[in-house]
């Protein structure tokens, strides 16, 4: 009794000794730090602290941490240059909010003080991190985690826009390797697309230090539109784990791109009907992904639900190492694309998977498409009582087709106890006793679920986020004008850099790409109107890119006044679409733009629209395409019936010189033309040697709905007999020359009207300038005038 009495007199002098102080401002904190001790309380005061660096040290204890807080959660509002370190033994920063802030620093937060002291058993929780943006060139993280037993909990990150990973754990030293990390019950909210690499969501390591063990854990966290890049979670390290977190609608999946031994569990994916959304991507060895699921993922390839690599000869640590002992088993696969094995094979990526098990797993599509994809040899792969529910047939060793009977949990798919063939199963050492749910496999059964389960997994019920709910908005972005020098590689970081609807203005002189440009947010680049301003791809690349420019969906690109040189460099094309299947639209207004030397011969073009892609509006104006292989190919889908890459193109005023197959290729199966779909209209333009071919059409508008072509030349391709070929009632040809380039052909009720089957009198051949006897001009066709405006 006496020891007892002597431990409570202790316990209560240390609580008595501890300290609990209200600070109003930085100066008043930095001193309440300076002497904090063992069980203290630092509590800031509501209200918004702008531009402080927040030093939170000490040496607390598990029992008695020291506490940094918020006087309320969430009223604290860190802004302007802020950021904070965490460093010391047991420091607890919480309730913080930093909002729309412009720093200076790498970190939002960092758990050290510099390179010899770091954090150990420290937490960030109950805080928030929004639209925290960083002057143009650095390349930040909001959290960077140091040191050792560290946990991030019960946070919200969101709107993250400058390139730079959002959370990274380091493992550059002995003091951070099995750290032990926590990442867990965090919110991870909207983050758009960053257009290059580094836009992670959370990466653990990285390629240098991939081969030693973080033992991080990532758990319990709602991802919800993290776009960033294709890796919405990088994998560079060893031994992690990945269990019960919820990807919601986010284009790019959980890779597991370098580092060996990680454990993905009980995940549910989901994606909502977001193009690019897929599952879990798998390099390297000794992984495990079990009892995940996978709902509505909209993406392939790489993004699909679950991509197993090739891998590289001898591969450096920052390549592809070839799969080896993993082990995929009891994941069910619902209305998502295709499953794929040795994805990536290429002259580089040679070495298929082996020792590899992919059993117990059960998908389910309702629509027609194919489920599995063998990209390379599978020989190295051991399929076992895989089941597959789906409209599509593929028989394929291993995988037993069959037919599920659902029911419903919250709307969610769970097989039902009526499905005896799920319970013919292949096991080894690595199947696990517990189901999705967490709960024992009295039977096991293929699939994630038990049969007949009685509650939805721990992903789908979680409450991520801090305790209060931050209201978020996106702060308005003002655009700017910004003056971008010519030179290598300056308009791509003046791109990366550039807030959305910036106005990039370019001088004369030439800007040169080492890699092709993606365009993530709407932006407006002008050229140098009195002189000549020339983008182009630089020469002898080791890796030749096969585009300048791609606009992603929901995107606008407006360029003008430039000049888009494909020579020497063998650009198959100057600008593209989306890629396939991103079906999002997009917009390109080109004005006072030369397309020329695009003359790869390999499926070039000026322009192309991948298949399952749709523009809204593709507009031409005051433009030259001159000597190219092909002009806009938007003909991809043709095989698919109503399937079409625009709802408008627009050619005016513009020139088609030198092109050897088609200037328009813009096509869509359809039985008759009358359905609406697609819309063509050409005005005032110039074609002269397209196609020239025997049955080259110089353009190609099958199953257009409406189609206009007004006051437009077509010369000098002699040996085309049709130029244009127009069916249905609203396609019409009206007040056009043309010379040596065959004959007009209407059917289906389309009409030709005032047609001139003439040679166009050039004064001017170069810039398409008529002579004054020219039949071109109004006062001698009585019509309207027909070529360029000048």
């Amino acid at each position: 009794m006496k020891n007892i009495v002597l431990i409570f007199i202790a316990l209560t002098i240390i609580k008595t000794n501890a300290q609990e102080k209200l600070v109003n401002n930085i100066k008043e904190y930095n001193n309440a730090i300076k002497s904090a001790k063992a069980g203290d309380v630092i509590v800031l005061k509501n209200g918004i602290w702008n531009d402080v660096k927040l030093n939170a040290y000490g040496n607390g204890t598990e029992e008695n941490p020291i506490n940094i807080k918020a006087e309320t959660p969430g009223e604290v509002l860190i802004t302007g240059n802020s950021t904070l370190n965490i460093y010391g033994e047991y420091v607890i920063v919480s309730g913080l909010w930093f909002k729309n802030g412009h720093s200076s620093y790498k970190s939002v937060v960092q758990f050290k003080k510099d390179s010899k002291m770091f954090a150990n058993n420290c937490r960030f929780t109950n805080s928030t991190i929004s639209y925290f943006t960083v002057d143009a060139g650095i390349k930040d993280h909001w959290v960077d985690l140091w040191g050792k037993n560290n946990r991030v909990d019960h946070n919200n990150f969101t709107g993250k826009t400058s390139p730079g990973t959002t959370l990274v754990v380091w493992l550059k030293g002995e003091e951070h390797i099995e750290n032990n990390h926590r990442i867990d019950n965090n919110l991870f909210g909207p983050r758009e697309e960053l257009g290059t690499n580094g836009g992670e969501t959370i990466r653990i390591g990285t390629s240098t230090n991939s081969k030693k063990s973080s033992k991080t854990l990532v758990e319990r966290n709602v991802f919800t539109s993290c776009n960033g890049e294709i890796e919405i979670i990088s994998n560079k390290s060893g031994d992690n784990i990945y269990r019960d977190n919820l990807f919601v609608g986010s284009k790019g999946a959980l890779t597991l791109r370098h580092g060996d031994n990680a454990l993905v569990e009980r995940n549910v994916f989901l994606g909502n009907g977001v193009s690019k959304t897929g599952g879990v991507r798998i390099i390297n060895s000794d992984h495990i992904i079990r009892n995940n699921l996978f709902i509505g993922l909209q993406g392939d390839g790489y993004r699909g639900p679950i991509v197993v690599m090739n891998g590289v000869p001898n591969s450096p640590l920052n390549r592809y190492e070839q799969v080896k002992n993993v082990d995929i088993q009891n994941n069910t696969i619902i209305n998502s694309g295709p499953i794929s094995f040795g994805e990536g094979k290429d002259d580089e990526k040679t070495l298929a998977p082996i020792n590899t098990n992919f059993s117990n797993n059960l998908i389910f599509n309702s629509k027609v498409g194919k489920n599995i994809l063998f990209v390379d040899n599978v020989v190295g792969i051991s399929f076992n009582n895989n089941y597959i529910d789906s409209p599509t047939t593929e028989a394929l060793s291993g995988f037993n087709e069959t037919k599920v009977e659902w029911k419903e949990i919250g709307s969610f798919p769970i097989p039902t106890a009526n499905n005896s063939d799920l319970l013919t199963v292949t096991k080894n050492d690595k199947s696990f006793k517990k189901d999705i749910t967490n709960a024992v496999r009295e039977l096991f059964n293929a699939g994630a679920f038990n049969l007949d389960a009685k509650k939805l997994p721990k992903a789908l019920k979680l409450r991520a986020g801090p305790g209060w709910t931050p209201k978020i908005i996106a702060p308005i972005l003002k655009m700017v004008e910004i003056t971008v020098e010519p030179g290598l590689e300056t308009l791509r970081k003046a791109i990366d850099n550039a807030a959305p609807g910036s106005v990039l203005n370019l001088k004369t002189g030439e800007y040169i790409f080492e890699k092709k440009i993606k365009i993530a947010k709407n932006i407006i680049i002008n050229g140098d109107k009195g002189g000549a301003t020339i983008i182009t791809a630089k020469n002898d690349l080791e890796k030749p890119i096969d585009y300048l420019f791609r606009i992603n969906e929901g995107v606008t690109l407006n360029i003008s006044n430039v000049i888009l040189d494909g020579e020497n460099s063998n650009l198959k094309y100057a600008i593209v679409s989306p890629d396939k299947q991103e079906g999002g639209l997009y917009n390109l207004f080109a004005d006072n733009i030369t397309f020329q030397n695009f003359k790869n011969k390999s499926g070039g073009s000026v322009f192309k629209a991948y298949n399952g892609t749709k523009a809204d509006t593709l507009s031409f104006k005051n433009s030259r395409f001159e000597n190219n292989y092909r002009g806009l190919n938007l003909s991809y889908d043709k095989d698919l019936m109503g399937k079409i890459n625009a709802n408008t193109i627009i050619l005016e005023n513009s020139v088609f010189k030198d092109i050897e197959e088609a200037a328009i290729n813009y096509v869509r199966k359809i039985p008759t033309p009358e359905i609406p779909g697609g819309n063509l209209i050409i005005k005032n333009c110039v074609f002269t040697k397209v196609y020239n071919q025997e049955k080259g059409k110089p353009i190609r508008t099958d199953g257009i709905h409406r189609v206009e072509i007004t006051n437009s030349v077509f010369e000098n391709s002699y040996k085309v007999k049709t130029p244009v070929e127009l069916q249905g009632k609203n396609n019409f040809i009206s007040n056009c020359l043309i010379f040596n380039s065959g004959f007009v052909k209407v059917s289906k009720n389309a009409t030709k009207t005032d047609l001139i089957y003439k040679n166009p009198k050039w004064e001017d051949k170069l810039l398409f300038i008529p002579s004054e006897k020219s039949e071109l001009l109004k006062e001698n066709n009585n019509v309207g005038y027909i070529g360029l405006k000048q």
